[in-house]
């Protein structure tokens, strides 16, 4: 059975609706990784790396600041990739909201609560600095973009389309519903996956 490895928007969790539309729509044909990922970027691209080490998923799918992890890895690994509304700007996206804050989905751990601050967004900003710095354009074809068009959040269209060539829209906002997941997000999967 081939292997997607879902990585969630910032707020969000391995739990989230787009996790779980997917997990419902490509359920018996494929099997969907979902982890909780970190609010640090280092330690979560770390954890992905070492998710695709020991799983060898099929393809990636992010969600936002999961399609910004999601672009890296993918160059780094080879891998093709679905971004969703891709942020490739999480710092000035944290900096309007310094502060304490809950995720909107059930984290594994248990533990809701965390906090935007100073460090927080040096460190996003140090990695979008260099995050297309391994783009290879043999790959350029393999890294597709959905994007919402009530999207009022991220509007990185054109900055991906400096780097890739497959772009795609659909009806909703900056988080897919999970009907919006299941009739687009889910064909093009399908698609990248040969199923």
């Amino acid at each position: 059975m081939k292997k997607i490895l879902f990585l969630h928007g910032f707020f969000a969790s391995g739990q989230c609706i787009p996790s779980l539309a997917l997990q419902e729509a490509l359920a018996g044909k494929v099997h969907v990784l979902a982890p909780d990922l970190s609010i640090h970027p280092q330690e979560s691209l770390e954890l992905i790396k070492n998710i695709i080490k020991q799983e060898k998923p099929d393809l990636l799918i992010g969600n936002s600041c999961g399609a910004f992890y999601a672009q890296m890895v993918a160059s780094i690994t080879g891998l093709s990739a679905l971004l969703g509304n891709p942020h490739f700007k999480m710092s000035s996206f944290l900096m309007q909201r310094v502060g304490e804050h809950q995720f909107k989905s059930p984290r594994r751990d248990g533990n809701q609560q965390f906090v935007i601050d100073e460090n927080l967004i040096a460190e996003f900003t140090k990695m979008e600095a260099v995050q297309f710095k391994n783009c290879n354009p043999l790959f350029k074809d393999r890294v597709w973009g959905i994007f919402g068009e009530q999207d009022t959040l991220a509007h990185f269209e054109p900055l991906f389309l400096e780097h890739y060539s497959q772009s795609f829209h659909f009806p909703g906002g900056h988080t897919p519903t999970a009907d919006e997941v299941k009739n687009w997000y889910v064909p093009l999967a399908e698609k990248m996956l040969n199923i």
